[in-house]
């Protein structure tokens, strides 16, 4: 079993960088593994952003990343404490995955794997890295962890992080911003 998870770097400036970089678990899809994928991606992306301060992540309505997950919450507050940056989170409501660019991303990977035998975890991942998105291959990396479904976060504790959100004045249900604690 395979668990896919994708960042599509997209900058809106002169160069309109799209990079995409995959990363594929041997777990469950939790709030748990959806974080340590972001903190893989940008451990290892950040040094060619690193005027980056901010970051703006757009999301379906997942059961594992929507704006009242206690865990995904605070997972993500205590990434952006630890990197200081600013996150921005950005739902798509249901049914309107089609206008999140990442999804377009995993068609083209359904095509491109079409008729393949992908007997084992090596030769999955190994195709994975040989299909390309706007002329460029993916990168591809692996999380070997283990993580477990219904970890969650006391009332009390959670109410504590939920204070240092800003939700939307207009939106508060689709646009969630995390800001870092001051150094």
């Amino acid at each position: 079993m395979l668990t896919p998870f994708g960042v599509l770097e997209m900058s809106r400036g002169a160069t309109d960088l799209q990079q995409l970089w995959l990363v594929f678990g041997r777990s469950r899809e939790t709030s748990d593994f959806i974080v340590d994928a972001l903190e893989l991606w940008w451990n290892e992306r950040r040094p060619v952003h690193p005027d980056v301060r901010r970051l703006q992540i757009e999301l379906d309505n997942g059961p594992e990343l929507g704006s009242s997950r206690t865990q995904f919450l605070k997972r993500l507050q205590e990434f952006a404490d630890r990197h200081g940056l600013e996150i921005e989170l950005v739902y798509f409501p249901p049914y309107h995955s089609k206008y999140n660019p990442i999804e377009h991303c995993w068609g083209v990977l359904e095509r491109h794997w079409n008729g393949t035998l992908l007997e084992t975890i090596p030769t999955a991942l190994s195709w994975v890295g040989t299909m390309t998105w706007k002329g460029l291959r993916p990168i591809v990396r692996e999380l070997t962890g283990t993580y477990e479904r219904g970890v969650r976060v006391t009332g009390a504790t959670f109410r504590a992080l939920a204070a240092r959100f800003e939700r939307s004045a207009t939106l508060p249900k689709w646009s969630l911003t995390i800001k870092p604690n001051a150094p």
